[in-house]
């Protein structure tokens, strides 16, 4: 952590990437950790501020083509984000967040250089995927079934120096084959819900990532439990 006393989290641009929620993402991570006794610190940086370098856990969300592209422009201008994962902090990147941290990616018809936290590329699908997505997670996370809802026109090709989050089982997220990308404490996923309010557990592991514990103390995670199995019963049923 940041100091002994503070977890600090920060929710990246959301003047630019902000679609379908994914502030909530912020929200239900400040809400898990204060209900574990831990003081939290929640910081909003706008696109025309300087990205805080010392903070325990980022946070990217979705976005239209026009800002997800002036997004990564002025990430790499900032540099911000490479020093914090180079030292240790975690990232969480949503749908357009999560193709801008890869190597490049398309964006009204042109590719862009993205940050190259992860090694994958994303470009323009077929057609959009709209609805349910549902997975496997890598089992190596220890993570119970992706669920989530996913918007994007993008498809992404995952190289050989990072692993796909989940096997997909609903929906498409990267290829119809694999949804997400993670290596090391920076994960990525096209999943919005806000994808933690479906994924408590997902949650948990950045928490666990950013404190250095690996255990937390367990919540009562009764709504999350209904929701969840509403959403995994109903595509089941599809």
């Amino acid at each position: 952590m940041s100091s002994e006393s503070t977890l600090r989290l920060v929710w990246v641009y959301p003047d630019l990437l902000s679609t379908y929620g994914d502030r909530g993402n912020l929200l239900i991570l400040a809400h898990r950790a204060a209900a574990r006794g831990l003081a939290v610190e929640a910081i909003e940086v706008r696109s025309d501020e300087p990205v805080p370098v010392s903070a325990d856990i980022y946070l990217l969300g979705g976005g239209e083509d026009g800002p997800q592209a002036l997004a990564a422009q002025r990430l790499l201008a900032d540099g911000a984000l490479h020093r914090a994962v180079e030292n240790g902090s975690a990232l969480f990147a949503v749908c357009a967040g999560y193709q801008l941290i890869g190597r490049s990616f398309t964006a009204k018809g042109a590719q862009h250089e993205g940050l190259g936290l992860l090694d994958l590329v994303s470009d323009r699908g077929p057609s959009r995927a709209v609805g349910e997505l549902a997975g496997a997670i890598d089992s190596r996370l220890g993570l119970p079934p992706l669920t989530g809802f996913e918007n994007h026109g993008g498809r992404t090709h995952l190289g050989p120096e990072c692993s796909a989050l989940a096997t997909v089982t609903v929906g498409v997220g990267n290829d119809e084959v694999s949804e997400g990308a993670w290596r090391g404490k920076v994960l990525g996923t096209y999943a919005h819900g806000p994808a933690l309010a479906r994924n408590p557990q997902l949650g948990d592991l950045l928490l666990r990532w950013a404190t250095g514990t690996a255990q937390l103390r367990p919540l009562d995670d009764g709504w999350h439990d209904r929701l969840r199995q509403e959403r995994l019963s109903a595509v089941a049923a599809a």
